[in-house]
């Protein structure tokens, strides 16, 4: 069960909601947490499909490299960049299973293999699966979220320096605000079609945002490389199927897909899939939500 690793440690240091969300009653505490060389792993999220934890509430996600610490930021933005959404862990942790020793040769290592690998994190939020990316040997990990995310108050700063700053890691990764769509920077310019892999982790709720986020893989993407897109339900199914038509329409081709059990496992401990599907008829608020679509995009003439 995913969100089975993360268990809740006490607050600090709470940040008072934005007028616009309910404010949360928290404890008015500060309170010095046992910061040894495990990892910290702070999450933002509210019960609000499959996710963990609360605003300023401190969760431990045990990982076999140490656990990863995320900042709080304010929880009454739109953007939702307090939340660490289940899409995000999904990635996380194929990337963490790919760099295991002796994952020679396993379908994780042939999805989710970053080592030498130049990344580029779309909408990053809470950046979690960027900061795996550099603990696992990529050459070049670059986080990005829209310009106005509240994540760049700091968030991602305190994750990156929590971190990483320990490792040698820490020199290959930066953070940029970037707006989908927006291929006329300084950034942009500068970076055209050199990420060989790029990560775009519950980015399509918004269907207006759909072409924007298309044009900005291409336009990044190098060649033969590869987009991860990890997505749940949360506005529906049929915005997501959406992406994929408007990925399709935009030169990308879907090497692999297939749907995930954000909750169950095997026996063996793998994970449950099944097919992906743009529509499926009967599917309740409970079930669809429990499960995300996991998409490998490539070029088509590649």
């Amino acid at each position: 069960m995913l969100h089975s690793r993360l268990r809740p440690l006490p607050r600090r240091n709470a940040v008072p909601s934005a007028p616009s969300a309910p404010t949360p009653e928290f404890e008015n505490e500060d309170l010095e947490l046992d910061e040894s060389p495990e990892d910290l792993f702070s999450a933002f999220i509210a019960h609000f499909y499959p996710g963990s934890g609360n605003p300023s509430e401190e969760t431990v996600a045990p990982q076999p490299k140490g656990d990863e610490s995320i900042n709080q930021v304010d929880a009454g933005r739109k953007l939702f960049a307090h939340f660490l959404w289940s899409a995000g862990m999904v990635v996380a942790e194929g990337v963490e299973m790919a760099d295991e020793p002796g994952s020679e040769g396993t379908e994780a290592r042939d999805i989710w293999a970053v080592e030498g690998e130049s990344v580029l994190e779309l909408g990053a939020g809470a950046a979690l699966p960027s900061v795996v990316c550099a603990l696992a040997k990529a050459s070049k990990v670059v986080i990005t979220d829209h310009p106005s995310s509240p994540a760049f108050c700091g968030a991602i700063a305190h994750n990156i320096e929590y971190n990483l700053s320990r490792t040698p890691a820490k020199g290959n990764i930066s953070m940029q605000p970037h707006e989908w769509g927006v291929l006329d920077d300084a950034f942009s310019t500068q970076h055209k079609g050199t990420f060989s892999r790029i990560i775009a982790a519950d980015c399509f709720w918004m269907r207006s945002q759909h072409e924007n986020i298309a044009r900005t893989m291409q336009w990044f993407l190098s060649p033969g490389g590869k987009v991860w897109v990890v997505a749940g339900f949360h506005t529906g199914r049929a915005t997501v199927a959406g992406f994929f038509n408007t990925a399709l329409d935009n030169g990308f081709v879907i090497e692999r897909i297939f749907e995930r059990d954000l909750v169950g496992k095997l026996e063996d401990g793998s994970e449950i899939r099944r097919d992906w599907v743009p529509s499926r008829e009967g599917e309740g608020v409970e079930n669809k939500t429990r499960w995300c679509v996991v998409a490998v995009l490539k070029r088509k003439e590649e």
